[in-house]
């Protein structure tokens, strides 16, 4: 009978949560590429729309910028989906976005929207899911406001995180040019 030594049974499961930890980074980093993608899509297929994914997580690039030239409009989108009860968009995620509408000053209408995605399944446990229904929230950034860590909740609330405590924080709902099933208004 082989020896096995503590050591190395400290090893092989640390690899095995290693292997773990990159397989569920990778299916958040998909899950976000094709909440973004689906976005895309959808404001193509409208007339005078133009949306354009602007890549991986680069820095000052916000994940979806949308134009309409004909009636003057500029979008930038930070899109966040997940399984959990609540999806966080970073203070810097919202300058980014804020830096780019107030670039193109030619637009008469120039939004920052975020885009949250809460899927059809709730996850309870390490890769342990409960169906529930697929909600999509669409909220307009105040530009009055100063950016902060915002989260928004599967039922449409959002708050401001500041120093690990939530305030509630008032974001209007945005009635998007496409169509879609799933979204949904707080109030």
């Amino acid at each position: 009978m082989p020896i096995i030594r503590l050591n190395q049974i400290g090893k092989n499961q640390y690899n095995r949560t290693k292997i773990i930890n990159k397989k569920t980074a990778r299916i958040r980093r998909q899950r976000g590429y094709n909440w973004e993608d689906t976005l895309v899509k959808r404001f193509n297929s409208l007339q005078y729309w133009k949306a354009f994914r602007l890549g991986s997580p680069s820095v000052a690039l916000p994940d979806v910028l949308a134009v309409n030239n004909p009636e003057s409009m500029i979008f930038t989108i930070e899109a966040k989906s997940g399984t959990g009860t609540t999806l966080q968009v970073p203070f810097d995620q919202i300058e980014r976005c804020l830096n780019w509408v107030d670039n193109f000053q030619v637009y008469k209408k120039r939004e920052v929207i975020l885009a949250f995605k809460f899927l059809s399944k709730k996850r309870i446990g390490v890769g342990e899911y409960e169906k529930r229904e697929l909600h999509e929230f669409y909220k307009i950034w105040d530009k009055t406001k100063k950016p902060i860590d915002i989260v928004c909740t599967y039922d449409g609330k959002t708050y401001a995180l500041k120093n690990s405590k939530q305030k509630k924080l008032e974001l209007n709902d945005f009635l998007m040019p496409f169509k879609s099933r799933y979204q949904l208004f707080y109030k």
